[in-house]
């Protein structure tokens, strides 16, 4: 499969902004999951983040936070999302993107860690809790296994802040659009603008924006801003809670072809207005 950064290399030459959902494995269980995966492929996912349900997700807000607890619950355990994934990735065109909190790779070890979810076919990992300071190992290790290690830059990031982030992260940088933690929110911060112009700067490397984006309205905006990416999450976890596993997967994938048709440009202005 090929790797994120040629991947959004392939999009920027078609001048195309990515779209990259977010579910948490394991809610309401792994076959749904495996499911939606495939789901989100076939309706416009360009990549997928998967979050590893963990018992103290600092930087997720209630929606996502309730989901890992309820996978958690269900005894969703780091093997068996590798175990799916590896039967899964092999049907994908989008790359997927693993979300995880630092304490469950320092506990099975970093060169361990990334030896597995390399095995499987993972792509990218976005460790929210990992401070800029500490993430030279991971990087490089990472690097040598073929996956991107993608760093956060927060709105209150300094300048000097913003350069370091952008010279460290890996396949993309992960702007994130609101102070706080993940979740739907009725409108997008204009710092959000600022701080891609400030990116923009300083690196050549893709950005995607993500926290806080929930409708094919914000997402347009993100794009006419000048996000490579966009990344919802929140709005794609609620609606697979929702009701039975099989009218959850049919709002997934609508709310995928919404959000993709939102952002292609041919089709995104007429999308934006009907949806």
């Amino acid at each position: 499969m090929t790797s994120i950064s040629h991947h959004f290399q392939t999009l920027r030459n078609r001048q195309q902004c990515a779209l990259i959902p977010f579910i948490t494995a394991g809610d309401p269980n792994l076959e749904t999951t495996a499911e939606a995966l495939r789901i989100l492929d076939r309706n416009g996912a360009d990549f997928i983040e998967l979050g590893v349900p963990y018992s103290d997700p600092l930087a997720d807000g209630p929606v996502i936070q309730a989901a890992a607890t309820r996978a958690l619950q269900r005894g969703t355990k780091l093997e068996q999302v590798l175990d799916m994934l590896q039967a899964v990735i092999p049907s994908l065109r989008a790359p997927i993107i693993l979300f995880t909190y630092y304490n469950p790779i320092l506990y099975r070890g970093i060169k361990s860690f990334l030896a597995e979810i390399a095995n499987v076919g993972v792509r990218g990992l976005v460790v929210p809790d990992l401070p800029l300071e500490e993430a030279d190992e991971l990087i490089q290790t990472a690097a040598s296994f073929g996956i991107e290690v993608i760093l956060l830059v927060a709105p209150t990031s300094s300048q000097d802040r913003i350069e370091a982030i952008a010279r460290q992260s890996q396949g993309f940088i992960y702007l994130v659009s609101v102070t706080g933690v993940t979740g739907m929110r009725s409108q997008i911060q204009l710092r959000v603008k600022d701080l891609i112009t400030e990116l923009r700067s300083v690196t050549d490397k893709p950005i995607g924006v993500g926290f806080g984006i929930s409708a094919p309205e914000q997402a347009h905006q993100v794009m006419e801003w000048g996000a490579d990416a966009v990344i919802v999450g929140s709005a794609f976890v609620k609606k697979l809670a929702t009701d039975t596993p099989s009218e959850g997967l049919q709002a997934v994938e609508k709310l995928c072809q919404e959000l993709k048709a939102a952002i292609t440009p041919t089709a995104s202005l007429q999308k934006v207005g009907s949806v």
